[in-house]
C-alpha cells in the first residue's frame, strides 16, 4: 500500500484511478459490503461523497398527489446523477417504484402510509398459497379504474379480492379480473417511517 502511494506521488497519479487499473473500483465498496450478510446489527461508516454517483429521479410530475397511492415510476419526468452510497450496485432506472398515499392505511402496520415501494413487474401471477405468516405472504401492487392500490390478493375464477391488513380496519374490495383491475407487480422492497401509527391515533 505504501509503495503504491509512493509511486502515485512520484508520477503524479490519481491513486483511485491506479486501483481501477487492477480491477479495484472503490465506488463499488459500499454495495459490495451490503451484499455480505452480517449476523450482528452494525453501523455503516462509509462517507457518501467518496463513492461515485448513481442514477436517481430528479423531477416528478407536479400533479403528484401524495395522499393517494401512486405508481411513482410513471410520475418521473427527469433522471440525473447524484452521489449516494450503497446504491451503486442497483440499476435504479429499470426498477419500478410506487408510493403509498399518506392517507392509505389499507396495509398498516406492514406498510405505513407514505412508504416507498419497490415493485417487481416480473411477478404478476397471484400466488394463493405457500406462506406461513403475514410477512411471507406476497403483497401486490395493482391498478384499477380509480387509481392504484396495494394489498394481499385472493383470486377465485375472475373475481379478485383485494384484502387489506386486518389491523387497518379497512374493508376488502372485490373486482372483476382482469377487466376492472390489473396486477402491476409484487412488492419486493419498502422504505418507510415507523411513526405513522402515532399520527393516526392522534387524528382519531
Amino acid at each position: 500500500m505504501f509503495r503504491l502511494y509512493t509511486l502515485c506521488t512520484v508520477y503524479r497519479l490519481d491513486i483511485l484511478e491506479v486501483l481501477q487499473w487492477y480491477g479495484v473500483d472503490l465506488s463499488h465498496l459500499p454495495a459490495d459490503a451490503a451484499s455480505i450478510e452480517l449476523e450482528k446489527t452494525h453501523a455503516i461508516h462509509f462517507q457518501p461523497h467518496n463513492y461515485g454517483e448513481v442514477l436517481l429521479p430528479l423531477a416528478l410530475d407536479p400533479g403528484l398527489d401524495l395522499t393517494k397511492t401512486t405508481y411513482l415510476s410513471r410520475m418521473i419526468q427527469r433522471w440525473g446523477k447524484l452521489p449516494l452510497m450503497l446504491l451503486h450496485g442497483l440499476d435504479l432506472k429499470t426498477h419500478r417504484y410506487a408510493f403509498v398515499g399518506t392517507e392509505d392505511w389499507s396495509m398498516y402496520p406492514l406498510l405505513q402510509p407514505g412508504s416507498l415501494l419497490l415493485i417487481d413487474e416480473t411477478k404478476r401471477k397471484i400466488v394463493t398459497s405457500g406462506w406461513t405468516n403475514e410477512f411471507d405472504r406476497p403483497i401486490y401492487f395493482l391498478e384499477h379504474r380509480e387509481g392504484y392500490a396495494c394489498g394481499w390478493c385472493n383470486l377465485d375464477g375472475n373475481r379478485l379480492m383485494l384484502q387489506p391488513h386486518p389491523a387497518s380496519m379497512c374493508n376488502p374490495q372485490v373486482f372483476v379480473y382482469p377487466d376492472e383491475i390489473d396486477v402491476v407487480g409484487q412488492v419486493t422492497g419498502v422504505a418507510m417511517r415507523l411513526d405513522q401509527g402515532r399520527r393516526r391515533r392522534t387524528a382519531g
